[in-house]
C-alpha cells in the first residue's frame, strides 16, 4: 500500500478554539481535525499547518498536510472528515501532493486580515476589532509602509516565542477603508506569535485624534527589541 502525502484546504471560524495548535486541556482546531480524520481511517496522523493562528482567529485558506498509508479513495476524504468536524471547521479542499511537500516549510507566504470597525455591528460581531473612535489612515499606512521589506520585529512578539531570529520580510502592508470598516492587509514570508495583531493595536494607536503615536515613535519601539 503507497504511503501518501495528503493537502488540505481549510475553512474555520475560530472563534471557540484556542488556536490552531494542539494543547493540552483545550480544544484547537489541529486536534478537531486530527480526531476526525482518525475516525475516518483508524490512524493517528499529525498536521503539519502553513501558519498556527492564535485563540479566536479565522481562515478562509489554511493549508496543512498529513502522511499517510491507507486505500480510501482520495476523492472520499473531504466528505469524509467533514462529518465529524463541527459546522465551524470545514475541509474545502483535498489532494495528493509530492512527498516532500510541508505545509509551513513549503508555503511562499502568508496572508492576515485584520479588520477594525468604528461602529458597532450584530453582523460582524466576533469577525473584528469594534473600536469606537475616529481614526487617521494616512498615519496608519505611514507605518504600515515603514515595515515593508525585511525587520526585526521582536517588539512585536509574544515574550516567550522569541527565537534566535526574528527577522520578517514584509511583502505587502496597507490600511484601506471601506464605510466604517478599516481593512489591514499583510503578507509575509512569515509571522511572530501575536505579531499581526500587536501591529495592529500600534497603528490604530497612531490613527487616533489626539495624543497618537508617531512614525518616530514606531521607530524607536520597533528598535528596542521589547
Amino acid at each position: 500500500m503507497e504511503r501518501l502525502n495528503i493537502r488540505l484546504d481549510i475553512e474555520y471560524n475560530g472563534t471557540e478554539f484556542s488556536g490552531w495548535q494542539v494543547q493540552n486541556n483545550a480544544v484547537t482546531i489541529q486536534g478537531k481535525i486530527e480526531e476526525a480524520i482518525q475516525k475516518v481511517t483508524g490512524q493517528k496522523v499529525s498536521l503539519h499547518a502553513a501558519g498556527r493562528t492564535d485563540a479566536g482567529v479565522h481562515a478562509l485558506g489554511q493549508v496543512a498536510n498529513f502522511r499517510i498509508e491507507h486505500d480510501l479513495p482520495l476523492e472520499k476524504y473531504r466528505d469524509a472528515i467533514n462529518y465529524y468536524l463541527p459546522e465551524t471547521i470545514l475541509i474545502t479542499g483535498v489532494s495528493e501532493v509530492p512527498y516532500d511537500f510541508h505545509a509551513r516549510k513549503s508555503a511562499k507566504s502568508r496572508h492576515y486580515r485584520y479588520m477594525v470597525g468604528i461602529e458597532k455591528s450584530a453582523l460582524y460581531h466576533g469577525f473584528r476589532w469594534e473600536y469606537p473612535q475616529a481614526l487617521n489612515m494616512d498615519r496608519m499606512n505611514e507605518i504600515a509602509q515603514f515595515i515593508r521589506g525585511i525587520h526585526d520585529f521582536s517588539a512585536f512578539c509574544v515574550v516567550s516565542s522569541l527565537k534566535e531570529n526574528n527577522d520578517c520580510d514584509i511583502k505587502h502592508s496597507e490600511w484601506r477603508r471601506v464605510g466604517s470598516l478599516f481593512i489591514y492587509e499583510i503578507v509575509a514570508n512569515r509571522f511572530l506569535h501575536s505579531m499581526v495583531r500587536s501591529l495592529v493595536g500600534t497603528m490604530v494607536d497612531a490613527g487616533l485624534e489626539k495624543d497618537y503615536l508617531t512614525l518616530t515613535n514606531f521607530e524607536n519601539i520597533m528598535s528596542s527589541g521589547d
